[in-house]
């Protein structure tokens, strides 16, 4: 027997052409399609307005998913991080992050199992890179966290495991998907980057109305080199010249991440440099105070020299703000996500 199609992932019309096989109406498709997007069943025998004989023949030839949770952790501040197993063994994290006192629930979607940029300030880098996620895979890591947890997600992120833009088509049909399956609109999705400057250029082209991400995390090359090996290949000149041509062309403010290690890039002298970088963007800043992981030494800087680090770069008229940190007790924050079970 030939295996069942899997509803999630599927646009209308693939649904319809399902119901159309088992000769019902596109009316039924409808009714499939809003269980999966904006119900989140996990099961067939969960669509109670289709009869038990459409559900029994639709069951026949068709299945909601074939992801399963591996493992799941809750956080102390709610976060919730699952380690997912899809159909060939692999695995990859996805986290729910809830920000007290605001009604948005953001998922961090991973876009590849492993990551070949291997930054060394990052977990994911250690293993790897393993393979691109389908765009399919991703959206389900949206489905599961609201099939389990019955919440809806207002807001993606994709800086979970890999680099977006080295699996760009899958992750922009995951995104149209988000749009218009999930009703989740453009300008609350992010894609983050280590700076990929030809797919930066190529999204620019394509005029992305979403918010681009950039991982930048250095004022300068020498500092950015010894950071993120992906600087040797795409010096900051060269990521600045396509930032300001995917600026110009969109019309949209980007955000640039910049994480922030004790006595390596946290100095005054950093900041001036920093902000001379950024003059000419129109950009919003993200200071990311540094997760430790077990792979190397840097640390994180003191609550004065972040606040400090902040202060100059606001005096150069630029939005900051220092990301909240969530989920670092079950190793769900920034640059701790792994994908693998440790034994």
């Amino acid at each position: 027997m030939e295996d069942k199609k899997v509803l999630a992932g599927l646009t209308l019309k693939e649904i319809e052409e399902i119901t159309d096989a088992l000769k019902a109406s596109k009316f039924r498709a409808r009714q499939i399609h809003n269980w999966i997007y904006l119900k989140s069943a996990s099961s067939i025998d969960e669509m109670t307005d289709l009869s038990v004989k459409f559900r029994e023949e639709l069951k026949q030839i068709a299945e909601v998913s074939k992801i399963k949770i591996h493992t799941k952790q809750t956080s102390v501040d709610g976060t919730i991080k699952y380690l997912l197993e899809f159909e060939d063994g692999e695995k990859a994290e996805t986290v729910l992050m809830r920000f007290d006192n605001r009604a948005n629930l953001t998922a961090c979607v991973s876009s590849q199992v492993g990551c070949a940029v291997n930054c060394s300030f990052c977990a994911t880098g250690k293993r790897g890179f393993i393979r691109n996620l389908t765009y399919k895979e991703i959206i389900e890591q949206v489905l599961t966290i609201q099939r389990d947890t019955g919440l809806k997600v207002t807001n993606v992120v994709f800086m979970g495991q890999g680099e977006p833009l080295l699996n760009l088509d899958n992750v922009l049909k995951a995104m149209e998907i988000f749009n218009e399956n999930f009703q989740i609109g453009a300008r609350r999705l992010t894609v983050s980057t280590s700076g990929i400057v030809p797919k930066i250029y190529e999204l620019a082209d394509i005029q992305m109305q979403s918010t681009l991400a950039i991982s930048l995390h250095a004022p300068n090359h020498d500092i950015r080199s010894k950071l993120m090996k992906i600087e040797d290949k795409y010096p900051m000149p060269q990521l600045h010249k396509a930032l300001k041509t995917y600026i110009e062309k969109t019309g949209r403010r980007i955000t640039v991440e910049y994480l922030l290690i004790k006595d390596l890039n946290d100095t005054i002298e950093s900041a001036k440099e920093l902000v001379e970088y950024l003059k000419d963007l129109k950009c919003n800043i993200n200071l990311i105070p540094y997760n430790p992981t077990a792979k190397n030494d840097y640390q994180r800087p003191s609550n004065n020299s972040i606040m400090r680090f902040k202060s100059l770069l606001e005096h150069s008229g630029k939005k900051v703000t220092v990301r909240l940190e969530r989920g670092a007790d079950i190793d769900a924050a920034c640059g701790q996500l792994k994908g693998k079970v440790e034994g």
